[in-house]
This record gives structure tokens, C-alpha cells and sequence, in this order.
């Protein structure tokens, strides 16, 4: 059973009623939930080293055959697991291939796939013959974060014009989706890179703490908060990151562990008053009063009366939960 809509149309549909911001719901329903789901591909048998070894078969066997099109392969994704994220047997696989087959195939999967299986099928093989053309087509299906973000970001940052593609679908992304774009985007910490984590990369969700330490470091947030005037962006993003770092051991970098805590703690509880209150900012700034409290190492003392005091300040206070 097949869906006469391709997901890449499902995901251009939906992005063209909302152009700047993530898709309702990433996306979900997607065409094929009626009988696709997560579990409609094969589960993955024996050990993990071995998974992706039955795709690469089926993808060897697909392109050993001159005939053979790309519906063909279509019609076999669901006969083997397909992992949704990069796997090194199936990209083996791709390389063995002439590249401009490949990039075929992979551009007929990504575009008309009708089904997930397929498309993560196609993305993979992008990933392996990168080209800069292909960028509109994975930045498109890259906004069904959920279920294409780790694919099509990686194919996405093997491009030579991938950063820019990954600064444009940061913002239109969320959840998982907009953790595994941040996390892809400390790895090449150029300017405007740097200037978007330190100002946009976290939301102020429970995801925010596997990044914000990865922020931190690569973004040099102790140089930018402790400069000379930071703007207001800046030093309530700074508010956003510190406080994941509080509660985030296990997931991510807490402030325990961050070697620039102190310094960027000092700037940022006197920076953090310029600020207008709401309730999202008296939250962050409470946990990172609670923090200050508790930690109390030497030299602390100012931060210590710096946090509290600001939510005392009647016009912070009148937003206390």
C-alpha cells in the first residue's frame, strides 16, 4: 500500500503556510502513518556492527542490475531494516557504484518517496556523493525534523555551502530536530555560526542541556558575555544556556564542569538587569540564583546577591509563579 503523496510534498506544503518557523508538529500526520509508522521497517537482528549490512546487499544487488530504476528499489525498501541515520555499510555500498547513479537514485527516493523507509534510503545515498545542488531538496525534507533531521543534516553539512543550508533549517526546526542542527553547528564555529549559537541555538526546553555546554565551548561564550556592553540578544540567550547547564549532568556540560563558569557567571548576573522581566526569564535566572546558592565556591559571594536581588526587584518579583 502506497500514499500518492510524496513526503518531500507533504513537507513543501506545509512549509509554504508556515515559511520561518518549524512545521506544526514537525510534520506529523505524515502520508504514510495509516499503515508505515516506526515499526513498519524490519527490526534490526544480531549485533550492532552488522546493522545495515542487509541494506547494503539489497542496494548492491539493486545497482549490480543496469535495469533496474529507482521505483524498483522503492518497492524493496521494506524487505530489510533501514536505519535512519548514517551508517557506514550502506555508504560502503554507495561507493561502489558509479556517483551519478547513486545521486539519481537518491534524488528519485528523497523527492518521490512515499513512504519514510524510502526516503531515509535516499538520503543516505546523498550523503555518500554530497553535491551542492541537492541542497534545496534535503533542506526541504530536513524540516520533518523528527523523522529525517539525522540524515539529511549530515548529508547537508558534507556540502561545500552546507553551513548556510544549516543556519537556514535551524530556525525551522524544533525539538531533536533543532539539538541535532546546533550539534552539527559547533563543529564548524565560523562567525555567523558562532554569532546564531550564541543568540538562537536553545529554546528554553528540557533538550537544551545535551547543547548548551557544546554552545558554549565552541561559540566562546566567555569572550562574548564578558565584553563590553553584550546586546540584550545575547545576554538573555546567555540566561537560556546557563541555566540548562544547571540541571543537565548526565546529557551534556554542566556549570560543574564548564572551566569558564565563574567568569561567565560574574558577567552574566550583571548583564542579565538590563533585561526585561517575564516568566521565563524569572524562572532561568531562579534556577541559577538556586545554583549560585548551593555552590558557593570562593569568590561567589557577589553572584550569590546579584540573582537573588534581581528577583526581588518589584518589577521581576511581580512575575515569581
Amino acid at each position: 500500500m502506497t500514499s500518492p503523496v510524496s513526503l518531500f510534498d507533504h513537507a513543501m506544503r506545509l512549509h509554504r503556510e508556515s515559511p520561518d518557523v518549524p512545521l506544526p508538529q514537525e510534520g506529523y500526520p505524515f502520508p504514510d502513518d495509516p499503515w508505515h509508522g516506526f515499526d513498519a521497517t524490519p527490526s534490526r537482528s544480531g549485533h550492532w556492527r552488522a546493522e545495515g549490512m542487509e541494506l547494503a546487499a539489497l542496494l548492491d544487488a539493486h545497482f549490480g542490475d543496469p535495469v533496474r530504476s529507482p521505483a524498483d528499489l522503492a518497492a524493496e525498501c521494506h524487505s530489510v531494516h533501514v536505519p535512519p541515520y548514517r551508517n557506514e555499510h550502506v555508504a560502503a555500498a554507495a561507493l561502489r557504484v558509479d556517483a551519478e547513479r547513486v545521486r539519481a537514485t537518491g534524488r528519485w527516493l528523497v523527492r518521490r518517496g512515499t513512504d519514510r523507509c524510502a526516503v531515509w534510503i535516499g538520503l543516505a545515498l546523498l550523503g555518500t556523493v554530497p553535491d551542492d545542488a541537492d541542497i534545496p531538496l534535503l533542506r526541504t525534507i530536513g524540516l520533518l525534523s523528527d523523522a529525517f533531521s539525522r540524515l539529511a543534516v549530515d548529508a547537508l553539512a558534507r556540502c561545500r555551502d552546507g553551513t548556510a543550508a544549516l543556519l537556514w533549517l535551524g530556525p525551522r526546526v524544533d525539538e531533536w530536530g533543532r539539538e541535532i542542527v546546533v550539534e552539527k553547528l559547533c563543529e564548524h564555529p565560523g562567525s555567523t555560526v558562532r554569532d546564531w549559537l550564541l543568540r538562537n541555538s536553545c529554546r528554553g526546553n528540557y533538550l537544551d542541556g545535551y547543547v548548551a555546554g557544546k554552545v558554549a565551548i565552541a561559540a566562546d561564550l566567555a569572550t562574548a558575555i564578558t565584553a563590553d556592553d553584550p546586546d540584550l540578544d545575547l545576554v538573555h540567550h546567555t540566561t537560556v544556556l546557563l541555566s540548562a547547564m544547571t540541571y543537565c549532568a548526565g546529557a551534556g556540560l554542566t556549570l560543574d564542569e564548564y572551566p569558564a563558569a565563574a567568569r561567565v557567571l560574574d558577567a552574566h548576573s550583571r548583564q542579565v538587569a538590563r533585561l526585561e522581566p517575564s516568566t521565563d526569564r524569572y524562572r532561568h535566572v531562579g534556577t541559577l540564583a538556586d545554583y549560585v546558592r548551593r555552590a558557593e565556591p570562593a569568590g561567589w559571594e557577589r553572584m550569590s546577591e546579584r540573582y537573588p536581588d534581581l528577583l526581588n526587584r518589584p518589577d521581576w518579583a511581580a512575575y515569581a509563579p
